[in-house]
């Protein structure tokens, strides 16, 4: 592994933090374990079993990997999940239609990072902004702007997207494939 990695674990009243630079390994903190292998001996993209792991670019629905989701599928009040993923590097995304586009922004409040604004029902929506559940905080939904909460003045964090054909897909350059969560 080139950088450690900062990983936040939680257990009922007990938390740790801590940095992995190994490949290989497990951190626990109360009853729970964290256990990975992200080590180079297969390659990208092969599980234990030697399948193509569903999600990575290989995988792409509609034969492209940047492909995400039907538009149709995408609430008029509400969210759909996504993952936008780069490499072995995966991130959170939420799509949102606006008038008659969509937008797409990353699942995490600016505020505190590991709560997710759709936590897999959608996110709260109340008119024209979206509700993090945890704290309050209010964003515009075309812009991502916090009017409200402990991160006011600070916004979400983008992905780019486009409608094409009837679907969505990713067009930031930071990732390399997409795909739904159910």
């Amino acid at each position: 592994m080139d950088e450690p990695v900062r990983v936040a674990l939680e257990d009922g009243d007990e938390s740790d933090v801590v940095r992995i630079a190994d490949t290989e390994g497990e951190v626990a903190v109360g009853n729970a374990t964290f256990r990975f292998d992200v080590g180079g001996d297969r390659p990208e993209g092969e599980a234990d079993g030697g399948t193509v792991v569903e999600g990575s670019p290989d995988a792409g629905a509609e034969g492209d990997p940047r492909y995400v989701a039907p538009a149709g599928d995408v609430p008029s009040r509400g969210t759909l999940r996504f993952e936008a993923v780069d490499g072995r590097r995966r991130v959170d995304g939420i799509l949102q239609r606006l008038d008659d586009g969509i937008v797409a922004w990353e699942n995490s409040c600016p505020h505190k990072p590991e709560v997710k604004l759709d936590r897999g029902l959608g996110a709260l929506v109340d008119g024209d902004r979206l509700v993090c559940h945890e704290h309050g905080a209010r964003f515009d939904r075309d812009d991502g702007y916090c009017t409200r909460g402990p991160c006011r003045g600070r916004s979400l964090s983008p992905i780019g997207v486009t409608v094409r054909d009837g679907d969505v897909y990713l067009t930031d350059d930071r990732f390399e494939a997409g795909r739904r969560l159910d």
